[in-house]
């Protein structure tokens, strides 16, 4: 759990000190803890919810809960930078995602992903997806997983 501190707290500490102006922020372990315990009921009831702790111009900070599958995704325009809090998920990557449709945003999104390569990923790991990668979370029946997620913006 401290290593999880840590690298929270140089992923929300780096990208602040490169800025020239601003206020710095600071998100307590105990209201991180309130939001996903609230994050957890209604991904209880939905699937998944989220919630954004700050929205910046190079990035975001994030709050994800799952309780559900996700279906495949690609960000045309963002990396993701996952601190897994809890739970555990087998992550695909690569691959092509299958009945592709994507947004006026750029943003793709599919059914699943065919030909990717499955890991499973638990509490403690930390993932990069670059821009452009096809990605899709499954989660198993009866598990929770929550996580924070750093969207980094692309130049």
């Amino acid at each position: 759990m401290r290593l999880i501190a840590i690298v929270i707290a140089a992923m929300v500490v780096a990208p602040a000190m490169a800025q020239t102006s601003g206020k710095a922020e600071i998100f307590s372990s105990q209201a991180i803890r309130t939001q996903l315990a609230g994050l957890a009921e209604k991904a209880k009831q939905s699937g998944s919810s989220g919630s954004t702790l700050g929205d910046y111009t190079s990035h975001a900070l994030k709050l994800s809960s799952r309780t559900a599958s996700g279906g495949a995704e690609v960000h045309a325009h963002f990396d993701d930078v996952i601190v897994v809090t809890e739970g555990s998920a087998t992550l695909i990557t690569g691959g092509t995602v299958v009945a592709p449709q994507t947004g006026a945003d750029g943003e793709t999104k599919g059914t699943s992903i065919q030909n990717g390569s499955s890991q499973k990923i638990s509490v403690g790991d930390i993932i990069h997806i670059p821009a452009g990668t096809p990605h899709q979370m499954l989660i198993n029946s009866g598990v929770l997983f929550s996580a924070f997620v750093v969207k980094v913006k692309e130049p």
